[in-house]
């Protein structure tokens, strides 16, 4: 197991030191005269909650690799970017912290993306959550009305159970994505183990569909992002849709592309 940090983890920290705008003096009280840019060792090592001695032996690559919480605490105190924080996880030899599960806020790019593509390729967005939070007019032309009401009415799992499934994908579709979306949720739950929404999510369909409890007993976890998938339309009967996953890490939304295949 590796137990340091790379040689160019103290420069960032150095180089994210020397960005940060120093502290301004009481009222007052006659400025110190200070001869770098940027905060000083001592001032971001009290911000992040540890000795100014082992900050010090980070910037010059002298001390073990930090634990997850002090990479959080000096992230915070550096006042780092989600994208950032992650470059210093990697560069102390770890894995970046999992992004919260929900996030319903949709980026105004992606927002326009959607309207866009409305009358040609059917565009849905959902959350680490597995919580549809966004789709276009062409989706909602295939895939039909979200549920009513219901607390999962939105969560793409749920569906994968309903009759809705089987009527926009046919029975062996339908079959196919209940499966993915058991693996789905397995994975989401292992990003997410004190999600109280997803749990609860597991327990409703475990009690209620034997077709879930036969897929949970894989433990599967899938990773599959590609795939081709065939819709049913009520008035053009039956396409076939490239249907690729892409991932937007800064929100941890998914953006589920179906793109026609002539």
């Amino acid at each position: 197991m590796q137990t340091t940090i790379r040689a160019d983890f103290g420069a960032y920290l150095r180089y994210r030191r020397a960005m940060m705008a120093a502290p301004e003096q009481p009222v007052g009280r006659r400025a110190s005269l200070r001869r770098v840019p940027g905060l000083r060792r001592q001032e971001l090592a009290e911000a992040a909650g540890i000795s100014v001695e082992y900050y010090t032996r980070l910037e010059q690559g002298r001390a073990p690799r930090p634990s997850r919480e002090i990479l959080s605490s000096l992230a915070r105190a550096s006042g780092m970017t989600v994208a950032e924080r992650d470059h210093l996880f990697r560069l102390a030899g770890e894995l970046p912290p999992e992004p919260m599960a929900g996030d319903s806020a949709i980026r105004p790019g992606l927002l326009r993306m959607l309207h866009h593509l409305d009358d040609t390729v059917p565009v849905t967005v959902h959350d680490g959550r597995l919580d549809v939070v966004a789709r276009n007019a062409a989706a909602a032309e295939f895939l039909g009305p979200l549920p009513g009401a219901g607390r999962f009415r939105r969560n793409i799992v749920h569906h994968g159970f309903s009759a809705v499934a089987r009527r926009v994908l046919g029975d062996e579709g339908a079959h196919r994505y209940a499966r993915w979306a058991t693996a789905e949720l397995r994975a989401a739950m292992g990003r997410y183990p004190d999600d109280d929404y997803l749990r609860s999510l597991q327990v409703e369909l475990a009690a209620t569909s034997a077709g879930f409890r036969s897929h949970w007993e894989r433990g599967e976890v899938t990773a599959a992002r590609s795939g081709v998938k065939r819709l049913y339309h009520p008035t053009r009967g039956q396409l076939d849709f490239q249907s690729e996953i892409l991932h937007d890490t800064e929100s941890n939304h998914w953006v589920v592309i179906y793109a026609p295949i002539a």
